[in-house]
């Protein structure tokens, strides 16, 4: 039985709501993605990891800062003095250029120990002190790396999608065909997207085209264990369906914005066998995100209620962020300074936004209420408030309605 470590996405450099940490000269938010790297890298040591997988995605920028290289080069080397260690390249770790280094490459260029970078559809032998494992290496697919120029020439993105989506599927079977060949305990590590998955916040830091794959291309039984990175939303795509390997996406680390309030963070540890594989998710003390939703529009007193919804809410060493209805006049009673102020008593982290949604009479602009009107309506009675020449309106109308029709 091989003890392997299954984790993703970790995005350093991600600093949404963060702050300067006199402590280390880097942002708060830095700081929560590398203390939940150590938490892992705590348990990996305890439970005497044999094996370490990570599915890509070192940092949130293909370039970058020393600072982070070297944050992170603290923890690849931690981790490669008591396993293997495969890094898989994910989206973010490659460059915007071809021919550029991607952001893991200096670990393959140093010859690092116990270290192998996955920046092609390889399979590799990988020796642990319980046994040989068989990794098959699936990084981010991008165009310029595996299709050539002739057969993208005159393709639409759609085409060329398609294109793309039909070479990674043969990719990933001829891996699973060779992986059969071995006895012993096989694992595929692979960072793209698969249809059906449910995302969590990596649109809102995507970089590039987005590339997919069908699960019937990936889940081959060749496999003991998927290992998937790119979806920081933690999820197990064949748990109802038998016969298929465990194809796990271990999630990030840790959360990035307030998409991911509700989402579990933390990694998945494997316990690897031949035909036998058993893993479960350790979830890691990610910053909580909260989110307080109040509407004050009827409060006679809109200030008590909302400092009474503060203390009731459980804020400690949170990013917390109001959400308040109100009318112009309940509105008119808040004072922000002191509800700053009750957010920092509750224990709050960082106080992300105070929202107030004003409730307004209806409107009314040019003689009339936009609401329910179309955009081509609106553009109508705009140009003729501003006295536009009746020729030229028709033809702004009429070039407006073309490109509304293209959109």
């Amino acid at each position: 039985m091989i003890r392997m470590l299954h984790f993703a996405d970790l995005h350093l450099g991600v600093e949404n709501y963060g702050r300067f940490d006199p402590h280390t000269s880097m942002n708060s938010r830095v700081v929560d993605f590398l203390r939940r790297t150590d938490e892992m890298i705590a348990y990996a040591k305890q439970n005497e990891v044999d094996l370490t997988i990570f599915a890509g995605d070192a940092f949130k920028n293909r370039q970058p800062n020393p600072t982070l290289q070297r944050e992170l080069a603290y923890r690849i080397r931690e981790l490669a003095e008591i396993s293997p260690v495969i890094l898989l390249v994910g989206n973010h770790d490659l460059p915007n250029i071809t021919l550029r280094a991607h952001s893991l490459e200096i670990y393959d260029t140093l010859a690092v120990p116990n270290v192998l970078v996955g920046d092609k559809y390889m399979l590799y032998s990988v020796a642990t002190k319980n046994g040989n494992v068989w990794v098959g290496t699936a990084p981010y697919p991008i165009r310029t790396n595996l299709l050539n120029e002739e057969q993208a020439q005159g393709k639409s993105m759609a085409q060329i999608d398609a294109m793309l989506q039909d070479t990674l599927q043969l990719l990933l079977r001829d891996l699973a065909r060779e992986a059969e060949q071995h006895p012993e305990p096989r694992v595929l590590v692979g960072h793209f997207t698969v249809q059906g998955a449910s995302f969590g916040s990596e649109r809102a830091v995507m970089v590039g085209r987005d590339a997919t794959t069908l699960l019937g291309d990936l889940a081959d039984p060749a496999w003991d264990y998927i290992a998937l990175g790119h979806i920081h939303k933690h999820q197990n795509l064949t748990a109802k369906l038998q016969g298929l390997p465990p194809t796990v996406y271990s999630g990030s680390l840790e959360r990035v914005d307030f998409g991911e309030e509700a989402d579990a963070k933390g990694f998945c540890w494997v316990e690897l066998e031949r035909g036998n594989t058993r893993w479960q998710f350790v979830r890691l003390n990610a910053r909580p995100f909260v989110t307080l939703k109040l509407d004050v529009r009827n409060a006679d007193d809109p200030m008590a209620v909302v400092q009474n919804a503060i203390q009731a809410q459980d804020c400690r060493e949170a990013i917390v962020r109001l959400i308040i209805d109100a009318t112009p006049e309940t509105d008119a009673k808040l004072r922000e300074s002191a509800l700053h102020e009750a957010l920092r008593a509750a224990g709050a982290q960082t106080v992300a936004g105070i929202q107030r949604n004003v409730e307004r009479p209806a409107r009314s602009r040019l003689g009339i209420t936009p609401e329910g009107m179309t955009s081509l309506e609106l553009l109508r009675q705009y140009l003729r408030a501003k006295k536009t020449d009746p020729a030229r309106l028709e033809t702004l109308i009429e070039r407006a309605e073309s490109m509304l029709k293209e959109e």
